[in-house]
């Protein structure tokens, strides 16, 4: 592994799938199923070459029983949503922007164009603006989650909402 990816864990170091504990493994295994191939459809990368998680999914593996939780979750949320598939990639790369997460922001790029949001649009959410494309509904989704997310990190004014 090269000093280029050791940094894509975050603060965390990248777990290595070979000394993986049998829980994490199991873990590991589950994502690898489901996350990986719906991160690869999407057009990023979640893996190194090694096969080692990067980005959220690999604190995931730090604590299993919460992983799994937390990807159940995640799954659920998903699934039932009311949001239209473009309002849902509006609101991540909006929150995104917010907390400035790098990751987020590249893997909802492209998840995002999935839907329809050009790369103008993508740049304007990654960047706090609002994109000129947006409908009325969308327009409401990026500020209201936006403001929001900017409160709860306890941001009196936040320039980006």
């Amino acid at each position: 592994m090269s000093d280029e990816t050791k940094t894509l864990g975050g603060r965390l170091p990248l777990l290595d799938p070979a000394a993986l504990t049998t829980t994490q493994r199991e873990l590991y295994d589950r994502m690898d199923a489901d996350m990986a191939p719906w991160a690869e459809r999407m057009g990023f990368q979640a893996k190194t070459e090694d096969g080692r998680f990067i980005g959220p999914f690999n604190p995931i593996l730090f604590s299993p029983e919460i992983g799994a939780s937390f990807l159940a979750l995640q799954g659920v949320e998903e699934k039932h949503t009311a949001l239209s598939g473009r309002i849902r990639q509006i609101v991540i790369l909006s929150v995104g922007s917010v907390w400035q997460a790098a990751y987020e922001l590249y893997a909802h790029a492209a998840a995002g164009r999935t839907v329809g949001l050009s790369d103008d649009a993508i740049r304007d959410l990654a960047a706090g603006r609002p994109p000129a494309e947006l409908n009325e509904q969308e327009r409401i989704a990026r500020r209201d989650w936006s403001i929001w997310w900017c409160s709860r990190a306890a941001i009196t004014w936040c320039a980006r909402c």
